[in-house]
Formats: C-alpha cells, sequence, structure tokens
C-alpha cells in the first residue's frame, strides 16, 4: 500500500476487543498489520470525544507504519462506545453543546482511574501474541495526552516514548498535576501544542520539570493551528498540524521502540 506522500505503508486488519479492567470491561480496538509478525505496542488515548471514524483512520495510518496500536474506550464505565452521539462534523455551532456533555465525563475520570486503567491496557498488551517484547509507546489527544503522561509516569520501565499533540491541561495547580509526576519519566517526550494550548509560563514550568527529570522532550507550538488541529471532523482541523504531528511522532516511535 502506498499513502499519498508515495510511502509504502503496510496493509493493516483491525480488531475489535474487550479488555478486563477493575472497574468491569472496557470495549476497545486493536489496528496492527496484517499476517504473521509482532510490533512493537502503542496505546493510544482518543481526545475527549472518543473512539469515531476519524481515530480509526489515525489508528490505521499509525498500524501501517509497523505498529500495534490499541484504542481503549475511555469512558467504558458508562457502556460501551458511543456513549454519547456525536455529529459527523463538529465546528464552532457545534462544539459547546458536545463540551457540555462530555465535560462530567472527564471529571469523573480521576487520576486513580486513569492509573486502573494504565495497568489494565499495558498488561492486555503485554499479554498478545502480536505485541513485541519490549517498551510501548503512549500517544494522545487533547485530554489523552495528559492520560498519556499519567500512564509514563506510573510505568516508566514499560513505557519509552510519550507524544501528545494539543494537549490538556498538563500544568494544573493540583498536588497531583501530571508536570508534578514526571520526576519518575525515563519516556522520551514530544508535546505539539496549538497557538493558545498553554501559557508561556506553564510551558516554561513544564520544561524546567522535565528538565530536572532528565528527559529528552521537545515542546513546540505548531504554527497556525487551533486546539484540536489533527482532528478532521472538527472545525479546528488544520492539514498543516496533521502533517506535522505526523513528522514528529512517528521519529519519535523509531528512536525508541525496536521493531519486532
Amino acid at each position: 500500500m502506498i499513502d499519498n506522500s508515495g510511502e509504502r505503508r503496510l496493509a493493516t486488519t483491525t480488531t475489535t476487543l474487550t479488555i478486563p479492567t477493575p472497574d468491569g470491561r472496557a470495549d476497545a480496538f486493536a489496528v496492527h498489520p496484517e499476517g504473521a509478525g509482532r510490533h512493537p505496542g502503542v496505546l493510544l488515548h482518543t481526545d475527549a470525544f472518543g473512539p469515531r471514524p476519524v481515530i480509526r483512520e489515525l489508528a490505521r495510518e499509525l498500524a501501517g507504519h509497523g505498529y500495534y496500536v490499541l484504542v481503549p474506550h475511555l469512558y467504558y464505565r458508562h457502556g460501551p462506545a458511543p456513549v454519547l452521539e456525536l455529529p459527523d462534523h463538529i465546528g464552532e455551532k457545534e462544539r459547546p453543546d458536545v463540551i457540555a456533555r462530555v465535560m462530567p465525563l472527564i471529571d469523573e475520570h480521576t487520576p486513580d482511574r486513569v492509573l486502573r486503567d494504565a495497568d489494565a491496557f499495558l498488561a492486555f498488551l503485554a499479554s498478545r501474541p502480536e505485541v513485541a517484547d519490549g517498551p510501548v509507546g503512549a500517544v494522545g489527544y487533547c485530554w489523552g495526552a495528559v492520560l498519556a503522561m499519567r500512564t509514563a509516569a506510573a510505568h516508566p520501565g514499560r513505557v519509552a516514548a510519550v507524544a501528545g499533540f494539543h494537549p490538556g491541561a498538563l500544568v494544573t495547580d493540583a498536588p497531583d498535576s501530571p508536570h508534578r509526576l514526571v520526576s519518575t519519566l525515563t519516556a522520551e517526550v514530544h508535546l505539539g501544542l496549538a497557538e493558545g494550548d498553554m501559557t508561556p509560563e506553564a510551558r516554561d514550568e513544564l520544561d524546567r520539570a522535565l528538565d530536572a527529570a532528565g528527559a529528552l522532550h521537545t515542546i513546540e507550538v505548531y504554527p497556525g493551528t487551533v486546539h484540536g488541529f489533527t482532528m478532521a471532523d472538527t472545525g479546528a482541523f488544520a492539514p498543516s498540524g496533521l502533517r506535522r504531528h505526523w513528522d514528529r511522532l512517528l521519529p519519535l516511535l523509531d528512536r525508541t521502540l525496536a521493531h519486532g
């Protein structure tokens, strides 16, 4: 298979899954290259709007580069996806209503829940015959970037790469703010910010925390973007931002995850 850039990609297959967790059973899907072989695992955390066609396309693209990509439904405690019915396109008119319905679900997803889920999702990856031995990557979009960072901080021996795009609140006043947990990180980190995603003061604070942890990292503002720029089903979508996201994500994973 050859993509629009002329680069050869592997054909992929998608599987619907159920993952046991301490709080129930999480529905999920995984995408990986067709045929025999084992591939590095990537745990992909969705944005606040959850699994939907645009997320499946992102997962297929990533899997086509040689990865086993696991995408859990993060709101599984409220039932299988979709918990919320979403419009086909989330523009400025639709966004306030969608956000109002999503925020209670995010508020209920406490750090304790995040860590219980992380344990279950990483254990599931380790159990899959299609997943190579060795470290995994944690990728997140919007709110999912916060979950990816918490997962990597809690599993420093397991997660070798963290990538977050138009991330949610990584620097807060809370005692368990993600930026206060990075001292345990061993992963290499890339954060791709939209213009306005993070104040200069918050970015500096996060940069200092990552420096103090000795974590290799880049925090980059993607020019001409707004929050949500990777998501083609929203009014925030920016093709240039999505391309830059792939230009940063794929080399990061290639550096840090040994291909099986």
